[in-house]
């Protein structure tokens, strides 16, 4: 998959880039990134991105043009490898705490598509003009305000990568994490057996996988009634888990309270 980010500051995202399992799958071709710097975009003296609002806002709002003429360079890029029709069909997304909440369902929608823009907010925020016209779509990873949208579009990146064949040693890895199957995920241990009287619950050291199986299930049911019921309504849970969560207070505590 080929992500093409614009932004104001592409160091911030190259020394992420440059460590661990993304760097690993970009040295192994499973991944692309390329930064697109915003003042390059620029045509006067200063490479000046931003400017006064209208109406008299306090702040600096960055200026559509560059945008544009990034997203145009993208497209141009596309379009040189994949055709017109890719690089039309290309989706743009705009990180913006005005967006569509980022979530697991999010990241598996866009890890379908072959290539990926995202543009990265500054200051402000963007002339409206880009969400209007450029962006297909705006994406938010929570409900605060951060100083740029180049922090967004690093979660996005890393949620969206590691569902991409081969970028994670063991598929599996990916499909059991927390959100995939609208659970938590159960608690982990590794060695030692025992550190300071706190044990790792027998389950784990039996070696019956079919009471690891129930454990699994048991704990993961069970941490996502205490840290998150509202994911209880999404998940796939048998009528027998469902009687079983009610007797340890999902109807007190869940989202059909």
């Amino acid at each position: 998959m080929i992500f093409h980010i614009v932004t104001l500051f592409p160091a911030m995202l190259g020394g992420v880039l440059s460590h661990s399992i993304l760097k690993r799958a970009q040295d192994a071709g499973r991944l692309q990134v390329r930064l697109y710097d915003l003042r390059s975009f620029t045509h006067d003296k200063h490479h000046v991105v931003d400017d006064t609002l209208y109406g008299g806002a306090p702040g600096m709002l960055l200026k559509a043009p560059p945008f544009f003429e990034a997203v145009d360079a993208v497209r141009a890029d596309v379009t040189s490898r994949r055709g017109d029709d890719a690089a039309k069909a290309l989706r743009v997304v705009l990180t913006a705490p005005s967006g569509r909440p980022f979530n697991q369902r999010v990241a598996e929608e866009l890890a379908r598509d072959e290539e990926l823009a995202i543009l990265c907010g500054h200051y402000e925020g963007v002339d409206a003009r880009v969400e209007q016209a450029l962006a297909t779509e705006v994406i938010s990873i929570g409900d605060f305000v951060l100083t740029g949208g180049e922090l967004p579009a690093l979660v996005i990146l890393d949620a969206v990568a590691r569902l991409q064949p081969g970028v994670l040693h063991d598929i599996g890895s990916a499909q059991d994490d927390s959100f995939t199957t609208r659970l938590l995920q159960e608690p982990q241990y590794t060695r030692p057996p025992e550190y300071r009287g706190m044990q790792v619950p027998e389950a784990l050291l039996s070696g019956n996988h079919a009471e690891l199986a129930k454990w699994r299930r048991r704990e993961a049911l069970l941490r996502t009634l205490r840290l998150r019921p509202d994911l209880l309504a999404l998940a796939d849970v048998s009528d027998k888990e469902r009687a079983w969560l009610e007797e340890q207070g999902w109807l007190a505590s869940g989202p059909d309270s």
